[in-house]
């Protein structure tokens, strides 16, 4: 099991950025890809953005692509989202997660193939 923990989240006005921090710790070898979900009161979780753990290949939503990238630093185990041009849509709470390696890279962004899960960050971006 890896365990995950999110920072970086806020409050942010239209047009700004933020840098969203996703640590893990535990079983950290099995990572094949991190991923990025948000979810908005009274929306499905989405899917937002993912990177492969091992290659650092990025996949991103129609919805970020140009605006948020996704890295990774594998010494620290730790993902990230940095977040520009943030817009009142983007108001989320947002999940990293965890597809274990073992499981294809194709469904990088079907949420019920992540593993493991974060608490969730809010960002909130006033217009």
């Amino acid at each position: 099991q890896v365990q995950l923990v999110e920072s970086g989240g806020g409050l942010v006005q239209a047009g700004g950025s933020l840098r969203l921090s996703c640590a893990a710790s535990g079983r950290t070898f099995g990572i094949g890809l991190m991923g990025w979900f948000r979810q908005a009161p009274v929306k499905e979780r989405e899917f937002v953005a993912a990177i492969n753990w091992g290659l650092g290949t990025p996949y991103y939503s129609d919805s970020v692509k140009g605006r948020f990238t996704a890295s990774k630093d594998n010494a620290k185990n730790t993902g990230y989202l940095q977040m520009n041009g943030l817009n009142p849509e983007d108001t989320a709470v947002y999940y990293c997660a965890v597809l274990r390696a073992a499981t294809s890279s194709y469904f990088y962004n079907i949420a019920e193939r992540y593993s493991d899960w974060g608490q969730g960050t809010q960002v909130t971006v006033s217009s």
